[in-house]
């Protein structure tokens, strides 16, 4: 009998002091007094799932949000308890929590660190006051400094900023400038994404108004070259497509996510996938508590994938690192050679400098790190097609609404 997979444990904090314009995230701003009754709906969401993970070991805990900065520590406490309630911790497991810089005091800080955790992500987002008052945040560059400095004292081991760049009317200058204000204050991680307008946002809506110009994207890519050499000088290893870390330092908790693994989604919209299954839980938070209250969980939607979904999404997540992965380990995992099913868009990617293999690894380049959704989207319709062709391998999956 093969040794359960690792298991992570994603929990979704969904409030914020305000929800920025550009966001999609399933947040809410105004709702602190349903901070205790979702602790508490979460804790018992937990407990229902205790059976179900006898045997496994967990390897890893993230807070995400929303801002789980922004719940009393306690809370937080209280729901690291009732994980390892359910599951017992791995000796090494990473316990991960998002803040916003200014939000966290020293005490917070210290109760956590005493809980187990031992990495935090500020969501820096830029070091210029004119560019966080267009993103809609409520903290100051000097904030993040004044946070980093109370968790390194507070004894949590790792620390992530995350930074936005493409924004409109960004100048190369301004970017620069903020990479030198991150990398001046030593953090072991930084996450950097690219501002995307997202459909329905307030910020789609200033751009379908005219009242703002997207940034052109030869110019955000040329922000995404200049930061992954400027952070590579400073002795971060770029390990994923939007991370970098010093040795050590690699968030180990998304890494389950890139490896296809298993991870329970906890708390108001949370995904989850273990064992090949897919679930989704209900978004809003009052009607999660009330949810959870009823039937002990809050699952909304439940999905097996068929094969080429499942083959499509594993090469989409391990295309990511920037590592690569061993084409030997999909035929483990699938059955059949990743170049028997796929071999006309990967040699296409090749023949267009897209992908290379090196040391019996296939990655994508450089150049192909600008364009992993265009290859992956190549390689998903050419298993698309093999399914509607009706190849056995291809076929199978079902889904259903819980």
């Amino acid at each position: 009998m093969s040794a359960p997979r690792p298991l992570a444990v994603y929990v979704h904090i969904p409030f914020c002091v305000r929800v920025c314009g550009y966001c999609d995230f399933n947040t809410y701003a105004g709702m602190d007094s349903l901070k205790g009754g979702y602790t508490r709906a979460v804790i018992s969401e937990l407990e229902s799932w205790a059976s179900d993970l006898a045997g496994r070991s967990v390897t890893s805990i993230a807070f995400g949000g929303g801002t789980p900065g922004e719940m009393p520590p306690e809370s937080l406490v209280a729901i690291i308890e009732a994980v390892r309630a359910a599951a017992p911790l791995a000796p090494d497991a990473e316990i991960s929590i998002e803040a916003n810089p200014g939000t966290t005091s020293a005490p917070a800080l210290r109760a956590l660190a005493a809980a187990g955790v031992n990495r935090i992500s500020f969501g820096a987002q830029s070091f210029d006051a004119t560019e966080l008052a267009f993103l809609d945040r409520v903290h100051t560059p000097e904030a993040t400094a004044a946070s980093l400095h109370l968790a390194r004292e507070a004894g949590i081991a790792s620390v992530n900023l995350d930074l936005m760049y493409g924004l409109p009317g960004q100048e190369p200058a301004a970017w620069q400038a903020t990479l030198d204000h991150a990398l001046d204050l030593a953090p072991d991680h930084l996450s950097l994404y690219a501002l995307t307008v997202e459909p329905g946002t307030p910020l789609d809506g200033h751009v379908e108004r005219g009242e703002v110009t997207p940034l052109d994207p030869d110019a955000v890519a040329v922000m995404y070259e200049t930061a992954a050499a400027r952070l590579e000088a400073a002795g971060h290893r770029h390990y994923e497509l939007s991370n970098w870390a010093r040795p050590g330092h690699e968030s180990r908790h998304n890494r389950i996510y890139w490896t296809w693994g298993d991870y329970l989604g906890i708390g108001a919209g949370a995904h989850g996938f273990l064992d090949g299954e897919r679930f989704e839980n209900v978004a809003h938070p009052r009607a999660y508590i009330d949810t959870v209250r009823r039937d002990g969980r809050a699952i909304a939607e439940t999905v097996r994938p068929d094969a080429a979904t499942s083959m499509s999404d594993w090469l989409a997540l391990r295309l990511r690192l920037v590592e690569g992965f061993d084409p030997a380990e999909f035929a483990e995992c699938f059955g059949e050679p990743l170049e028997a099913l796929a071999g006309p868009p990967l040699d296409a990617c090749r023949d267009a400098g897209l992908l290379e293999e090196s040391g019996g690894l296939l990655r994508l380049t450089a150049r192909g790190r600008l364009l992993h959704n265009e290859v992956a989207v190549q390689v998903m319709l050419h298993l698309s097609e093999r399914a509607e062709e009706s190849a056995p391998a291809l076929r199978g999956g079902a889904s259903g609404v819980a």
